[in-house]
This record gives structure tokens, sequence and C-alpha cells, in this order.
């Protein structure tokens, strides 16, 4: 019978669902998380009668047919790169963007990756960076006898020097934006990099048409949605049961018929 293959591939496609509501879940408190969903798409159909062919030899032909079926699959795990809720933490660094955009990050591979964790520190030589030390494209330095550092919503960063009036200006922040956000290839650490199916980065200051604004002493939190994920955990395994629940009545059925005297 189809259908215990059918409820098997129904059973694997809710473990698929359950994983990605799961990942969902487990950062949700990941600076800059933005949530995934696991699409499907239904299999192959097999025509016992197909719908259009002749059924007299007086030209009627038959309206609907007979098409069954054979399962489902998983089709795309899609990322939805809605903002999310911008945190308060009063850390000069810090920094979070509103609207469009990413950070540009270099990678030790010489490779250029994205995020849109502005958790940013200074290493030794006073050049902003992230977490795990990967600097800050364009490279901003901040002087060793800087006591304080500006970043306005443009991005320019600019540092107060001990003995000095004027600020002094140490560079500008880019973002980079694409025309296809989701199809970052994501690698863990909160970074991304470019793939075809997101198009070139296209670079630019913040603030600019197109680009978001920076703020100075916020996070953005992720953008996930606890109540709907704990819905669609709900959804998902009552869907998984009545599946299992389509493989036992099957089992039951092909009893009954071997059972048959």
């Amino acid at each position: 019978m189809r259908s215990l293959d059918i409820g098997a591939l129904g059973m694997q496609a809710q473990s698929t669902n359950v994983d990605v509501t799961s990942h969902n879940i487990a950062n949700m408190t990941t600076t800059g998380y933005k949530r995934q969903r696991a699409e499907f798409q239904d299999l192959l159909y097999q025509d016992l009668r197909r719908a259009g062919s002749p059924s007299s030899d007086t030209g009627t032909i038959v309206p609907t047919g007979v098409q069954v079926g054979l399962g489902v699959k998983t089709a795309a795990i899609g990322r939805y790169m809605g903002q999310g809720t911008l945190t308060l933490t009063e850390n000069e660094l810090d920094i979070a963007i509103q609207g469009r955009g990413y950070l540009q990050i270099d990678l030790p591979s010489g490779e250029t990756a994205y995020t849109r964790d502005g958790t940013l520190k200074l290493d030794a030589n006073g050049a902003l960076v992230t977490k795990d030390g990967f600097a800050v494209q364009p490279g901003i330095t901040v002087p060793n006898n800087a006591t304080s550092v500006t970043i306005n919503t443009n991005g320019e960063v600019y540092a107060e020097i001990d003995g000095q009036v004027a600020l002094s200006n140490l560079g500008q922040i880019q973002l980079a934006t694409f025309i296809n956000p989701a199809g970052l290839d994501a690698l863990g650490d909160n970074l991304y990099l470019e793939t075809e199916a997101s198009g070139q980065a296209n670079t630019g200051a913040p603030g600019d048409v197109g680009y978001g604004t920076v703020q100075q002493g916020y996070l953005e939190s992720s953008n996930v949605n606890v109540v709907q994920e704990i819905t669609n955990l709900i959804k998902a395994q009552r869907a998984y049961e009545m599946n299992s629940k389509s493989i036992s009545t099957t089992d039951e059925m092909m009893s009954a018929v071997s059972n048959l005297r």
C-alpha cells in the first residue's frame, strides 16, 4: 500500500519541521538571529485515470480523472529577515542596524562575511572587531588616548581625545544590502556569506536611500516570536501523530487481509 510510504514521508517532513522550530527557539536570545520556517511541496502524482481523456467514441471526456499523490518533501527552509527589537545596552561599542543592511566582516580566509550582530570590541591595536576578533570593514582604529567613542546614525565614528576640544573623525561604518537576503549562506557565529541566490552586495553609508541607520548603545534581538514557535511545535506534533496513525491504520488493514481464511 502506498499509504505506508506516504505516512513515513509525512513523519520525516514533520521531524524536519520540529528541528527548524526548535532551532528558532534555541536562538530566541541570539543577537540579530532571523527565524526560519520549513516549507513543503507535494510529490509526484500517479494518474490512474487521466483528466481529459476520452470516455467514449462520441467525444465525451473524463472531467476530473483519478490522481493519487505520493507524499510530501521538504522544498526549502526559508529565512525571514524582519526587524528584531532593539535592546538598550549602553555599551558605546554596541550598534544595532535599524532597517536594511549588514556589517561587513573580514574572515581569516580572506572572504567577506556579513552580520547583523553589532557586538563590537577593540583589539590590541584599537581596531573595531567582532567577538571572534574579525575586523569590521572598512577598518576603523580608535587611538589609545581616546576617552570615549561616539557613533552617529549615519555610521560616522568619532573619538574624544584627551586634551583636544574637537572630536576626531575616525571613519564611517559601511553597510551592505542584497536583493535577496534570504539567499545568504549562514555560516554560524551570526555570519553569512554571499551566494548567487542572494546577489552581489551593494554597499553604502547608513541612512542613504535603501540602507538602514545605526543606533549606538543598542543591539538587535532575534525576530523569533516564541508564542508562534510553540504553536508551530504543537501543529507539527499533531501532524506527526496523524501520519503515524495512517501507518498504524494501514498495518491493521494489511493484517486483516492476511488473516482472511
